[in-house]
């Protein structure tokens, strides 16, 4: 429906080193045997690049020179981070559920693990509002198959309400830019959907729509906004980024220079227009040069 659009190269800005990656235990979850898996990045305060290794249940802390370091280690999978204003680091954990990070101790403690009586699925994936609400996805393993995921929302005052259920995989999310919609990833669909905000009189979505449907590798993961409302879709699988328009056109692919994994992706750099992407393949870090500065997020400090 569209031409092909220009790619854009990207660079290896770090890769996680030869002592921290795992080769002395096995990775009990289905699929090949990985030494790391990062996911989720996050800028913190301190302008550091913080992000996870999924099977180890490790959040890791990447400095402005490309250098790693542990900042925790415990028994969880990992898989989202997002800052609060405060500094406090959130964690959707695929095991655990909801937990907060204090980036200083490296203590890392539940906030949630169930929305009622029984556990969430496995959590994915989390966004702040500018209002301090907290998006996250509950994936689990659901697909077309069996599509029982969440979409939920942590109001700022601590009420939690499922937004919407039976979703085939809900992952990555972003929010444009006057936080009228939200942008959700579907990777077993591997499409993007529409999810209006507008919330009717009995307090349910409505009118949920397909923004874009992709096509080939694993399908969509995590998602960047940027200031314009464009914004950049990981396609795990593919080894590439997808750079959209607000209107859902193809803007430009960010081709992977190191694997085909790439899980994720945030804006970064003095001027934001830098767009930093785990690639999980290779336990590698990748940046892009974009012309459009990423979104200011909720627990931004520059």
């Amino acid at each position: 429906m569209f031409a092909a659009p220009p790619v854009i190269r990207t660079q290896v800005f770090a890769a996680l080193p030869e002592a921290l990656r795992i080769r002395d235990r096995t990775y009990m979850r289905p699929g090949p045997y990985r030494d790391c898996f990062l996911e989720g990045p996050a800028f913190g305060r301190d302008g550091a690049l913080y992000c996870v290794d999924v099977a180890w249940g490790r959040i890791l802390r990447v400095s402005p020179e490309g250098g790693f370091d542990v900042v925790a280690d415990y028994d969880g999978e990992p898989n989202g981070l997002a800052f609060h204003r405060d500094g406090r680091l959130f964690v959707a954990d695929h095991a655990r559920g909801l937990l907060v990070l204090d980036p200083a101790s490296g203590i890392v403690s539940t906030l949630l693990d169930r929305p009622r009586f029984q556990r969430f699925k496995g959590l994915n994936d989390l966004l702040f509002a500018s209002n301090g609400d907290l998006y996250f996805t509950d994936q689990g393993e659901s697909g077309l198959q069996n599509p029982d995921g969440f979409l939920y929302c942590l109001r700022a005052d601590g009420r939690l309400e499922c937004l919407l259920d039976n979703i085939p995989s809900p992952n990555g999310l972003a929010l444009t830019p006057d936080e009228s919609v939200l942008l959700l990833a579907v990777t077993r669909a591997n499409a993007i959907w529409r999810v209006p905000l507008t919330l009717m009189p009995g307090g349910e979505i409505t009118r949920v729509g397909l923004a874009v449907q992709l096509s080939g590798g694993t399908g969509p993961d995590g998602m960047a906004m940027g200031a314009d409302g464009s914004y950049a879709v990981a396609h795990i699988g593919l080894g590439c980024v997808w750079l959209f328009s607000s209107r859902g056109e193809p803007l430009a692919r960010i081709e992977s220079c190191a694997g085909a994994m790439i899980s994720n992706v945030a804006y970064g750099g003095t001027d934001r227009r830098t767009l930093f992407m785990t690639e999980s393949e290779s336990g590698s870090i990748l940046t892009a040069t974009l012309n459009v500065p990423g979104m200011r997020l909720f627990g931004d400090h520059s």
